[in-house]
C-alpha cells in the first residue's frame, strides 16, 4: 500500500494567517514527507475560499518539484472551469520538468460561487466535466485532435508539449455521488474516493464502481482515498490536538454545502464525536492500523492523509508524520519486501 499526504491544511489558512511564512511550512511538511519515504502528495483547488486563502496547485506544485526528491505530485482541479488545451500544454510541461512525477485528479466542484466566477452554467457541468477530460486524454495521446466544448474548439489540432510518462499521467476522478463514481468505472479512470463519506458509504461506492467496471468490460482501476488521519501517542491525544481544527475545516464545509454533495443525508452541523465516528481516522498507532485495514480490504491501494488543517501549526502534524511512518505504514509494506510508506 503506498501512502501520500495531502497539502490542504498548509495550503488553505485562515485570513489572518501570513501565507508566506506558511508556504515555508509547506516546504518542510514536503521535506518530512519525502525523508521518511511517503510516496506522494497532494493538493487541491477552490476559489474563493472565504474564510481562508488558499495557494493555487500549479505554482505550488511547480515550487516543489525540486524540494521533493522522486516523490509523485498530484492537483486536484475543478475540471468545468478550465480549457483543455491550457490543461494539457501546463501539466505536460510540469511533468517534463519533474521528471515524470506529475499525475491529476479532476472534479466537478460543488460550489455555485465558482461556477458563476467562470461563467460556468451548472446545468451543463457534467457535459464541461466529460469534454475536458477527454480532450485532455486526445491532446496527450493523439497526433492531431478535433474537438469542441463550452469556449474552445480545436481543429485537427496538435500538442507537441507532451507528458514523459505514457501513454500519459495518472488521471484520477473525484467523486461523491453515485453516478459520479459509476462514471469514473465506466471511463476506466480511478476513483479517487472523498474523505468525507462515512465508511459504510464508501464500502457501498466502491462495489458500485466495480460492479460498473466490469458492465462495462473494463477491468476496475487501482483504488486511492484521501482521508482525515492524525497518529499520536494516544486517542485522546489524537483527538484532543486534532479535533478544534478539524471541527473548523467541517465548519466552514457545512457553509460552502459540502456535505450536501455527498449521497445519502450526511450532515456536518453536528457533534464532534458524531462527525468523526467512521469518518476521521484518530487515534494512537494501533488505532490507525486498524481502521486503515478496513480500506484495505476493500482494494484500497493508496492513502492519501490529511493530517493537517487551516490554522494549525505545523510541528504536531510533523510528530503525526513520523509516528505514522514509523509505527503504522510498515504494517501495510508489500508482500514483495520493502517497508515503510
Amino acid at each position: 500500500m503506498k501512502f501520500g499526504v495531502s497539502l490542504l491544511g498548509l495550503v488553505q489558512q485562515p485570513l489572518d494567517e501570513d501565507l508566506a511564512r506558511r508556504a515555508e511550512d509547506v516546504i518542510a511538511w514536503v521535506h518530512e514527507a519525502r525523508d521518511a519515504g511517503f510516496h506522494s502528495v497532494i493538493s487541491g483547488q477552490h476559489y474563493l475560499t472565504h474564510p481562508f486563502q488558499e495557494l493555487q496547485p500549479v505554482p505550488l506544485l511547480a515550487r516543489l518539484i525540486p524540494e521533493s526528491g522522486d516523490m509523485e505530485l498530484f492537483g486536484t482541479l475543478i475540471a468545468p472551469l478550465h480549457n483543455p488545451v491550457d490543461l494539457a500544454e501546463t501539466w505536460a510541461s510540469l511533468d517534463v520538468l519533474s521528471g515524470g512525477r506529475m499525475g491529476l485528479c479532476f472534479a466537478l466542484g460543488y460550489r455555485d460561487e465558482e461556477y458563476a466566477a467562470f461563467g460556468v452554467d451548472t446545468s451543463q457541468r457534467v457535459r464541461d466535466f466529460r469534454d475536458v477530460i477527454e480532450t485532455v486524454r486526445a491532446l496527450w495521446t493523439q497526433d492531431e485532435v478535433t474537438a469542441t466544448g463550452r469556449g474552445f474548439t480545436i481543429e485537427n489540432a496538435t500538442c507537441t508539449t507532451r507528458p514523459v510518462r505514457k501513454p500519459h499521467p495518472p488521471i484520477w476522478i473525484a467523486a461523491n455521488a453515485d453516478p459520479a463514481v459509476k462514471r469514473a468505472a465506466r471511463w476506466g479512470l480511478p476513483w479517487n474516493i472523498n474523505p468525507h463519506a462515512r465508511y459504510e458509504t464508501i464500502e457501498r461506492q466502491v462495489g458500485l464502481y466495480h460492479d460498473s467496471a466490469r458492465e462495462a468490460g473494463i477491468e476496475p482501476a487501482e483504488l486511492p482515498l484521501q482521508r482525515e488521519v492524525f497518529c499520536a501517542p494516544t486517542r485522546e491525544e489524537a483527538i484532543q490536538t486534532a479535533g478544534p481544527h478539524l471541527a473548523r475545516k467541517y465548519a466552514a464545509y457545512d457553509q460552502w454545502g459540502q456535505d450536501k454533495a455527498l449521497p445519502g443525508e450526511e450532515e456536518f452541523a453536528i457533534p464532534f464525536a458524531q462527525l468523526a465516528q467512521d469518518r476521521f481516522i484518530l487515534g494512537d498507532p494501533d488505532d490507525c492500523a486498524r481502521e486503515i485495514a478496513k480500506y484495505r480490504k476493500l482494494g484500497v491501494d493508496r492513502l492519501h492523509m490529511r493530517m493537517n488543517w487551516p490554522g494549525m501549526a505545523l510541528e504536531p502534524a510533523v510528530e503525526a508524520l513520523r509516528l505514522f511512518g514509523a509505527e503504522v505504514a510498515p504494517r501495510f509494506a508489500d508482500k514483495g519486501g520493502g517497508s515503510g510508506p
